[in-house]
């Protein structure tokens, strides 16, 4: 039995970001889900090996885009009771949170993370 219903709002976990959305399917091992607000900004790198610099490939990971409707494992998938803050204002947040915690951090690691966060904030944001 699913614990939740179509027009739900949630807090999902999907990947390393963690986002609330929209219940707007309800499938057998899933939960489909629009994406409203950024609660935490995706990791940078590889997920197969965290928090390593010295990988093939240092993914350049974005976050979900508003109204991106994403595939979320019902366990990943949790109540969500408040107001939903506006999605660009909650990137940003989410952003200037991974920064702050990247630049606490000496290893190469961050400072590649902090380049690449350099370059999201870039291209979510042109304009500011």
């Amino acid at each position: 039995m699913n614990q939740f219903q179509v027009g739900d709002k949630v807090k999902g976990f999907y990947k390393t970001g963690v986002y609330i959305g929209e219940i707007t399917d309800i499938k057998p091992m899933h939960y489909l889900v629009k994406i409203l607000a950024v609660l935490t900004h995706p990791k940078q790198g590889d997920l197969h090996h965290p928090k390593d610099a010295d990988v093939p490939f240092f993914h350049e990971r974005k976050a979900l885009a508003y109204r991106e409707q994403t595939n979320i494992p019902h366990h990943m998938v949790k109540p969500f009771d408040g107001p939903v803050p506006e999605y660009e204002e909650s990137l940003r947040d989410a952003l200037t949170r991974f920064k702050k915690e990247l630049l606490r951090d000496p290893s190469d690691y961050a400072a590649k993370s902090l380049e690449h966060a350099a370059v999201l904030e870039k291209e979510y944001f042109p304009n500011k």
